[in-house]
């Protein structure tokens, strides 16, 4: 099996940060994305290996593995549980004064893993094989972005995964950071041992005016200074359309109120929303003609002396 230096894929020395490892997968991910590279074989092998890498090392326990094992990362248990094991059957032989005739493994760790799980067993007079163990694939992680607009009703996605399309629907309401595991989509197993599973995280891109706070949605309404004197009506955009709103007279800047079921869907909770929050804001005219500066004048007069 070919090492293969996780590191160098992406592009980063031993001593990365967690976050260096994240911002390396990112930059590569969307680069060698299949989306983005159609039919492009090569992009698509550069982008498994990438995955594959940002798997390992974004695991603390994976990474810590892998750097003291190598390509052989995987089995690092059986290899540390069978060295224990054999130490102790080393001290019980000598305690007993016997010969043991087990010697310490001292090999390359891949002829220790060749003779533990395939090729002839060892101490076997008959020469028989060995039973090859089965292993779960490993677990994949992956990112998609998405807009704000577009979760707000659920989304029908189609991924490619280790070559492979996969058509998922993402409920409306999902949270930015969520993650959706998908079992049997992972890395396919040795020996006939079970895929793993993937796991994929929604990074929510909001490039809309309102702002998100679970359910709940809040934003900003202009008001001219007329409408807000007078009173009168205002047309706000919302996520399924316009509502008219009702302007009392003399409304302050700053002055709130809670549209009920205008928010955000409740994730997998169909029909259920959360709230809409406006807060008015009052917009002064510029750029005044000399008859509405007269107006403003007489108008100030009025306010501050009476109208006498």
């Amino acid at each position: 099996m070919e090492f293969i230096d996780y590191y160098k894929i992406l592009g980063l020395s031993k001593k990365a940060t967690e976050k260096e490892i994240k911002a390396a997968y990112r930059k590569l991910a969307r680069k060698y994305h299949p989306d983005l590279n159609p039919n492009n074989q090569e992009a698509e092998n550069k982008f498994k290996q990438v995955s594959e890498a940002y798997e390992v090392l974004s695991n603390p326990e994976n990474r810590k593995k892998y750097d003291e094992f190598g390509k052989d990362w995987k089995h690092a248990d059986e290899f540390k549980k069978a060295q224990q094991q054999q130490r102790q059957q080393q001290q019980a032989y000598q305690h007993t004064g016997a010969d043991s005739g087990q010697q310490e493994f001292s090999g390359d760790f891949s002829d220790f893993f060749e003779s533990m799980f395939g090729g002839q067993g060892r101490g076997s007079s008959q020469g028989r094989r060995t039973g090859q163990t089965k292993y779960r694939g490993q677990d994949l992680n992956a990112e998609l972005e998405l807009n704000l607009k577009d979760v707000y009703t659920s989304q029908k996605q189609t991924l490619t995964v280790n070559g492979k399309k996969i058509r998922l629907t993402f409920p409306a309401g999902i949270e930015d950071g969520q993650v959706i595991k998908i079992n049997g989509h992972g890395a396919p197993g040795a020996n006939g041992g079970p895929s793993g599973d993937l796991y994929i995280r929604v990074s929510i891109k909001n490039n809309t005016e309102f702002k998100r706070d679970g359910k709940h949605l809040y934003t900003t309404a202009d008001l001219d200074l007329y409408t807000a004197l007078l009173g009168g009506e205002v047309l706000l955009d919302t996520f399924d359309g316009q509502v008219k709103l009702k302007v009392a007279p003399e409304t302050q800047p700053g002055t709130k109120l809670k549209l009920k079921g205008k928010g955000f869907p409740v994730y997998k909770k169909e029909g259920e929303f959360g709230d809409l929050f406006v807060t008015y804001q009052v917009k002064l005219p510029t750029n005044l003609s000399k008859k509405e500066k007269e107006l403003v004048t007489e108008l100030q007069n009025i306010r501050t002396h009476g109208n006498k």
